[in-house]
Formats: C-alpha cells, structure tokens, sequence
C-alpha cells in the first residue's frame, strides 16, 4: 500500500481468498472490477490468491463470459487484464504457470484449466516474504512443488525426452531436499529462496517438454479438497501419492527404477515409494486419507468425480478408469 502510495497509483482492495479458492469470491472480484473500471490485478499472496486473480482477471476481460465455463472447459478466455504477483508462499508455482483451479461452493466441484491467459506479466519472488510460513504449510508446499514435476515425469512420452527427465529430476531432489531443510530452518534466506525457486521451476511447463502429464494424482485429490475444502492441496496430495504409486508402478517398471535410484537411491521401486512415505511422515504430512478425517463413505463419490461419472479415463503407463480410481482411494484410506 504504502508502494502504491507512494508512485500516486490507485486501487481497490479484494481479500477473503481461502484456501482451495472458491467461485464465489471470484464472481464478486469480477464485479468490483468492473464496476471501479479496474485495468490491473496484482496478487499479493500464494497459489490460492493467485488463481483468484487469474480468473477474475479473465473474467473482467471477457464480461459476456460465465467464467465458470472456463473450469469446465466450455470456453477459453480470449483476453484478459495485465496482472502480476507478490509471492508470499513457495508452493502451487501458480506465478509461472498456465494453470487455474478453481472450486464451485455450491457444487462442490474442484477444476482445473489451462490457457495462456493464465501467465502472469510478472512476479516478484523475495524469500524473505515466505519466513512467517507455518512448517504445516511449508510441507505442503514441500510435497506440491515436488509433485508438479513427478506427475510430469510420470507423463506420457512423444520421442525422447532424457534432457527433460534430468531437469525434471534435479527439480524433484531440490523440492524435497529444500523442503526440508525449510520446514527445520524458517529463517534462513538460501534455503527460503531456493523453495521459492524451485517452485516456479516445478510447474511452468519446463519438466513438460516432450511429454504429456494427465495429472492423475492432482485430479484425484481436486475431488478431495472439493467435498472438504479444509484440507491443504498438499497434504492429499501426501495421502494419495504412495498409494497410486504402488497400484501403477509395474505398467512402466524400468522409468520407475530410474526415478528410484535418481530420488532415493535405490533401485528397488518398492523401497523408494516406501522411503518417499517416511519423507512425507518426517514432515508432518499425512500418509492416509483417514488422516484427513475422510469419511470411507465418501470414496465411492470422489471416484465418480475424478471419473467424471465414469466417463473419463485418465491417461497414463496405466490408464485409470473408475474402477481403478476407487481401488487406489480405498489403498490409500
């Protein structure tokens, strides 16, 4: 404020962002902006805060638009407003990517889209601003960061692709090893900024090149964090991944053996899923959906969800169908 202040820059404030970002928010940002003649969004805040932004900034360009439709994939923004970012948290990588997930609050659904109306202008990134992050939070951003690459790894391949898997590969080590040492050590700037780093590295489409990611992991836990929107992104992220790791890993053994041995050192795939759900553990996070206070009720409706009412197959070494989106949220409850 006192930045803008200071270089005679009006604006209009918009807080209220919560977690796992609803529709409703930004249909009423959408409005402000319109009705105050607003010409630029900054977002002041981490992945959540960010979305908002993004999609009100879309919204507002594109008035005739429902911009809800853009989560369901029925349209895609043909303009949007210049917007940029201060990052106050090491975690979606939503300052460098084409991605916006949003949840409908009266329907419950949790959807992603992407577009190139989603990049922002510019972001500023100073670590310092991530210090007063809780460890719970941190570790979210710790499992996030690493699985934005690790989906991507895991993609499916149009040739060869071995530059991008040592990128890919290298942004994985870093996610986990700073992760840690962030979540031990809050304070300290080398460790805060390469977080921060990393982040943006993780999910701006660089670990993508030459394969395409369906996500699974990410759309299944989207069904999670939309029925319970109190759970952190991250943290179901943590409960699913060994889970599904262990129900697909035999469909593609020899990617999956070199992702052992690059990670953690081992080649026997079993042993490093096993050793990424001690990781997981050693920093908080949950490794079961009971831990989230899941009801087992529930899986049969986050199945149905990720599958689209059994409609959609999401690709992959292994395809998953329904029938196997439920048997890997049973694995993991």
């Amino acid at each position: 404020e006192k930045a803008l202040d200071k270089e005679k820059i009006k604006y209009i404030e918009l807080g209220g962002v919560t977690a796992n970002p609803t529709l409703s928010l930004v249909r009423k940002g959408i409005k402000l902006c319109l009705k105050e003649k607003v010409d630029f969004v900054l977002a002041i805040g981490g992945g959540s805060v960010l979305d908002s932004a993004k999609d009100i900034a879309n919204g507002v360009a594109n008035p005739k638009d429902d911009v809800w439709d853009y989560s369901l994939a029925k349209k895609t923004p043909k303009h949007t407003l210049p917007k940029a970012v201060i990052l106050t948290i090491a975690a979606a990588g939503s300052e460098m990517s084409n991605s916006c997930v949003i949840t409908n609050d009266k329907t419950n659904e949790k959807r992603g889209y992407n577009c190139e109306a989603n990049r922002f202008n510019a972001a500023i990134e100073n670590p310092e601003l991530t210090y007063s992050v809780s460890k719970y939070q941190t570790a979210c951003g710790a499992v996030d960061i690493a699985l934005h690459s690790i989906e991507r790894y895991f993609g499916l391949a149009s040739g060869n692709t071995d530059l991008t898997d040592d990128l890919a590969l290298a942004v994985i080590k870093n996610a986990f090893k700073f992760g840690k040492e962030c979540y031990k050590h809050p304070n300290n700037y080398d460790d805060r900024a390469n977080m921060m780093w990393v982040s943006s590295l993780a999910h701006n489409g660089l670990t993508a090149c030459g394969r395409s990611a369906p996500f699974s992991v990410h759309q299944m836990e989207h069904e999670i964090s939309g029925v319970y929107p109190n759970v952190a992104h991250g943290a179901g992220l943590a409960a699913l991944w060994c889970s599904w790791a262990r129900y697909v890993y035999k469909a593609n053994i020899k990617r999956w053996r070199k992702y052992a041995k690059a990670i953690w050192n081992t080649s026997n795939v079993e042993q490093a899923i096993n050793k990424q759900e001690q990781y997981y553990k050693s920093i908080g996070m949950p490794t079961s959906l009971k831990e989230l206070g899941v009801k087992k009720s529930d899986l049969v409706t986050f199945a149905l969800g990720a599958s689209r009412n059994k409609t959609r197959v999401l690709p992959g070494d292994k395809p998953l169908e329904y029938k196997d989106m439920l048997a890997i949220y049973k694995l993991a409850f």
